[in-house]
């Protein structure tokens, strides 16, 4: 779907060229902006991805609602403003109507970017961690999982987050029609966690694979992504046993302070940086630049190969 005459988004006119000369172009997100990382990091991280793209050759189109307007990639200038904005709402599908009719700001989550990345007509997004079905809670599933059922973009990320029930969510995946494949591992990330030992049904080790999957999804008409899953990058995984403690010790305390909801995942990821002298932050910068980097690769590759053969299907 193109941006093309859409008076619900406003995309920036470097991303409007760059779509319509077939240039790569990655989403990123936003909610990591305003809730998922602490400022000053915040800003610094969204800095990092953007320029990583760039210099690859790709175009950031990081996402965001300002001042009531869905807006696909944003200035520096606009990036600063929102990792600064004390004000700045989480804005998931459900918030979109309610932040563009009361001309607000948000941060926008994977789900609210896919919708708003796959309506402009963007290929590829990265992200850090995917959400999913919650600890203990299985009827509190992220709407990042529908939207990916219905959005035939290649998704970036390192796996789900740590925090959740990881098996329900890889289920949920299945339920969604959404091709989960490992980026040169067999076995799935989570977050910090480079490995979980949960097997994945395949795994993809270049570009050039991967695009030749996505030409076959698209030649079937399928509406689901293909979520490339990165391991956190050498030397800034924590273990799994570390990551359990943590979760055990950030879920007792928002049990305590009653934090259920949209504000639960944002609370637990601070209460782990809390916990690990922040290790954990490290680790979230880590992935999420070098998320960066492949979705970069992939975009590339994918721009690079847009006339190629439809897959055959028989």
């Amino acid at each position: 779907m193109s941006a093309a005459g859409d008076p619900a988004l406003v995309v920036a006119p470097r991303l409007a060229a760059a779509l319509r000369e077939g240039r790569p172009v990655v989403a990123l997100e936003s909610a990591v902006i305003t809730q998922g990382l602490p400022r000053p990091l915040n800003l610094e991280v969204a800095l990092a991805m953007e320029s990583v793209l760039r210099q690859a050759g790709v175009e950031p189109a990081t996402i965001a609602v300002l001042d009531g307007r869905l807006r696909v990639g944003l200035e520096p200038t606009e990036l600063e403003h929102l990792a600064g904005a004390p004000d700045a709402r989480k804005c998931s599908l459900r918030d979109l109507p309610l932040l563009l009719g009361s001309r607000l700001s948000g941060g926008t989550t994977v789900a609210a970017s896919l919708f708003a990345a796959h309506r402009a007509g963007i290929a590829v997004f990265a992200t850090g961690g995917i959400g999913g079905v919650h600890r203990g809670t299985p009827f509190d599933v992220s709407a990042d999982l529908d939207e990916l059922g219905r959005r035939p973009i290649t998704v970036v990320c390192s796996g789900a987050k740590s925090v959740l029930d990881l098996p329900a969510t890889l289920e949920v995946l299945e339920t969604r029609g959404v091709t989960l494949v490992g980026w040169r591992c067999d076995r799935l990330p989570a977050f910090y966690v480079a490995d979980t030992g949960l097997p994945l049904g395949a795994r993809v080790d270049d570009a050039t694979q991967l695009a030749r999957w996505v030409r076959a999804r698209d030649a079937l008409g399928l509406t689901g992504a293909i979520v490339v899953a990165v391991p956190v990058p050498d030397g800034q995984a924590l273990g799994v046993a570390e990551v359990e403690r943590l979760v055990d010790l950030a879920n007792a305390e928002a049990r305590d302070a009653a934090i259920q909801g949209a504000a639960l995942t944002p609370y637990l990821l601070s209460a782990m940086a809390a916990h690990s002298d922040g290790r954990s932050l490290a680790a979230n910068r880590a992935l999420l630049v070098n998320n960066a980097r492949v979705a970069a690769e992939i975009a590339v590759e994918l721009a690079a190969s847009a006339g190629a053969t439809p897959a055959r299907l028989g």
